[in-house]
């Protein structure tokens, strides 16, 4: 989807900086992952995971009227 004027977001600086280990199986699957896919970009597969992740559980845990 090409960004529009009507849903382009606006463009905040990521100034938090956050490092992850792997051991060598996550590793190797990250990278079969992204040669398969044609993944350019690591980070950005990593960062939007991660917070969809979040999101998602987030969304989950918020209690209901009817809980």
């Amino acid at each position: 989807m090409t960004p529009t004027p009507a849903n382009r977001k606006r463009k905040q600086p990521r100034e938090h900086r956050v490092s992850i280990l792997l051991n060598e199986q996550e590793q190797r699957a990250l990278e079969r992952f992204c040669e398969k896919y044609g993944v350019s970009n690591r980070s950005r597969l990593i960062r939007e995971t991660l917070m969809r992740a979040i999101l998602n559980r987030l969304e989950n845990d918020q209690p209901t009227l009817f809980d």
